[in-house]
């Protein structure tokens, strides 16, 4: 790996011939501090000769010898939010209140948590015409879109939401295009990304076993947030799986207890799929992480809810990318916890996403 420093008074050129970045950095007494988005290095040594270097990252780490990039394969939709007193009940005809659309879509809602706990994650996914403004959603919280399919012959996916006044919900989905993705589709994408990347994926789009068997055999981790509940997930092979993250019904759906019991749930998600890395929310009695060495839990940060509706979302990009930041499992449910509880405070999925300064701003405020 060859490394060079130019001067270049007041400033200096790094060159990394391996990761391919060019980039400029002040000058400051002692080092020169040089930042490669979304990466940040810190050099230190003279300005002749040898460079000595030191990585330091509060985004991403590398793995390689190359940088670790995070690839969410989700959905995209247009959410249709009614207002309700209550949530219609069979056979039961009733008025909404308002009306509102906002993006949406499992997918699109962690790559925007993703992009905004800090790091620059990848979507890739497929939408209609119609949904061309789910980019400009993506774009403005620092996602790379340029994975994304734009299809002439399907609409985007869309989501039904109700939205009762105490902030519960109930949510019925259209796929659309999210359903035509193609392995094709898949192949092309996956050529872009290796051993040592990411996978985040849900199961709001086709084809999403082969997937993650394909993410798999790259040597990718894989983070699935295996929600939808059918039977594609059922019959999953979870070997294929690093970390699991999903909330007690799931949990629940693929352990066959009917129970809340967070340690319950735990203990049988382990016997079932030994070796894998679960994080398990529990709404109002928060979240737990495990794996084969150690439990972990968190409560939650009271708030008024307004809108539940990206609350897990939001709790899963926070963790996922504080996981790609280092942050211990602890550390990562915390940040992950208050992103959660400051986005049920407002209206909207992925609108209600706080950025990475406001989170931290407000844990400071809790020690």
């Amino acid at each position: 790996m060859r490394h060079e420093l130019y001067a270049a008074q007041p400033m200096f050129k790094y060159v990394n011939e391996d990761f391919r970045y060019c980039c400029t950095a002040d000058k400051k007494p002692g080092k020169v501090a040089i930042k490669i988005n979304p990466l940040e290095w810190t050099i230190w040594g003279r300005l002749s000769g040898s460079v000595f270097f030191k990585e330091w990252s509060d985004t991403i780490h590398y793995r390689g010898g190359g940088a670790m990039k995070v690839l969410n394969f989700g959905s995209l939709n247009i959410d249709y939010v009614y207002s309700v007193d209550h949530i219609c009940r069979r056979g039961e005809t009733i008025s909404s209140k308002e009306l509102n659309i906002y993006s949406g879509g499992k997918g699109l809602n962690q790559s925007v948590a993703l992009g905004k706990a800090g790091i620059r994650p990848y979507h890739a996914g497929k939408i209609g015409n119609e949904g061309m403004f789910l980019l400009d959603v993506l774009r403005e919280a620092d996602v790379d879109v340029s994975n994304v399919r734009i299809s002439d012959k399907d609409s985007s996916g869309n989501a039904i939401i109700q939205n009762e006044a105490d902030g519960d919900n109930c949510i019925i989905l259209y796929g659309g295009a999210n359903r035509n993705i193609t392995l094709e589709d898949i192949e092309e994408v996956l050529m872009k990304f290796g051993e040592g990347d990411i996978l985040v994926c849900q199961n709001e789009i086709s084809h999403v076993e082969e997937l993650i068997h394909k993410a798999h055999e790259k040597g990718m981790s894989v983070f699935l947030n295996p929600s939808p509940m059918d039977e594609v997930m059922i019959n999953l092979d979870f070997k294929e799986v690093d970390y699991i993250i999903l909330n007690e019904i799931e949990a629940g759906q693929l352990t066959e207890l009917n129970t809340e019991d967070g340690d319950m749930l735990i203990d049988a998600l382990q016997k079932r799929f030994p070796g894998i890395r679960i994080v398990l929310t529990l709404g109002s009695k928060g979240s737990i992480y495990a794996d084969s060495e150690k439990k972990v839990r968190h409560p939650i940060f009271p708030v008024h809810a307004v809108d539940t509706t990206a609350a897990g979302d939001t709790f899963l990009g926070y963790f996922i990318a504080n996981i790609a930041m280092k942050k211990t499992p602890e550390e990562a449910l915390r940040i992950a916890s208050m992103a959660s509880a400051i986005a049920v405070t407002k209206s909207g999925a992925a609108p209600s996403i706080p950025a990475k300064e406001q989170v931290m701003d407000e844990l400071v405020k809790k020690t």
